[in-house]
């Protein structure tokens, strides 16, 4: 491993995350982080958090003036036989311990050279200022070119009319020309499924407006902190995921990213994971055209979205076998000392 580079929102004071850094640097790494000192409720932790990381010697920066570094990313450069190579690690969730355990999160390992340098472009962005002029083909970073990227798949879906199909997967849905878009694609009769899961501007089942719209609140055991979003696109679907929700202040005021997700394996866990979550079940909650919710009518013996996507993930993906231990040769075992002679 020659490098690392990665943005961090929150953390906790005990992460072992800074240990890593720490070890990487020691080893003659170069280490840079990117920290958001005004993450809400994390800014005295994140402050301490910095200063730490400028003792071990790691390059620390504070982003860009006036946008909030929002993003979650993480950039390794590592020497492989073959030469450099660069691995991303993109996700919707923060590097925090405590959150990984009970918020429902996803995230993309890969080592597509393209997303990579486009990552690589994004880092230089953050720790220089500089933005103008930098050339991204895969990713969607913002606010630069999100907000009109989204707007931009919006419409085109509304050219399909009701053969489109749009899904979104968020926190929450308050910016108002996103949801003036999403209106406009219902008129023409593209159907529109939306899992929100704290406020959404948008109702559904309005006469004439949202007739094709459904809009679903998923609450269980794990605070659903997805971000997903995907456009049938005539058949060409495009799956993404990041970290920004489709609010005013995500998409214009903080630097976030949206990753293609583009492997067949992973899209069938993405589909996986709406379907499950669009069907009815125990934890979801439908909202009406008057903005009410009402618990979906789920079969007695359901045990909700979580739990079924949670089996699913078992069989998909079982836990390796433990590993057998291999039989010592006789001549090679250690033998027992003689007992003593009294």
């Amino acid at each position: 491993m020659r490098a690392i580079k990665m943005t961090l929102y929150r953390t906790s004071k005990d992460a072992r995350i800074v240990k890593y850094l720490d070890e990487a640097v020691r080893n003659g790494k170069q280490v840079a982080v990117v920290v958001e000192l005004k993450a809400r409720f994390d800014e005295a932790a994140n402050i301490a958090f910095a200063e730490q990381l400028e003792r071990m010697g790691i390059h620390v920066s504070y982003g860009v003036l006036g946008l909030k570094t929002h993003c979650k990313v993480l950039l390794v450069v590592r020497q492989d036989y073959d030469g450099l190579r660069r691995y991303v690690h993109a996700g919707t969730g923060n590097y925090h311990p405590d959150t990984a355990r009970i918020y429902a999160d996803v995230g993309l390992f890969t080592s597509d050279p393209v997303i990579a340098q486009d990552v690589n472009e994004l880092f230089n962005y953050l720790t220089t200022g500089y933005g103008t002029g930098r050339v991204y083909r895969k990713l969607l970073p913002g606010p630069a070119r999100l907000k009109r990227a989204i707007m931009e798949r919006i419409e085109r879906e509304r050219a399909f009319g009701p053969a489109g199909l749009i899904q979104f997967k968020m926190n929450a849905l308050e910016d108002a020309d996103v949801t003036r878009a999403l209106y406009r694609a219902a008129q023409a009769g593209v159907r529109i499924d939306l899992i929100v899961r704290d406020t959404c501007r948008l109702r559904p089942g309005l006469a004439a407006i949202s007739e094709c719209v459904s809009v679903t609140s998923v609450v269980g055991r794990f605070l659903e902190h997805t971000r997903i979003y995907y456009f049938r696109n005539g058949g060409a679907e495009e799956y993404f995921i990041g970290s920004a929700d489709c609010m005013k202040r995500n998409l214009e005021s903080r630097v976030e990213v949206l990753v293609p997700i583009d492997d067949t394996a992973a899209r069938q866990r993405l589909r996986a994971m709406l379907d499950l979550q669009l069907a009815p079940n125990r934890n979801a909650w439908t909202m009406r055209a008057d903005g009410g919710y009402a618990k979906s009518r789920a079969d007695e013996r359901d045990r909700g979205c979580q739990s079924a996507l949670m089996d699913w993930l078992v069989v998909q993906h079982p836990s390796p076998a433990p590993r057998r231990k291999r039989r010592v040769p006789a001549r090679y075992a250690r033998r027992s000392p003689a007992p003593a002679v009294a």
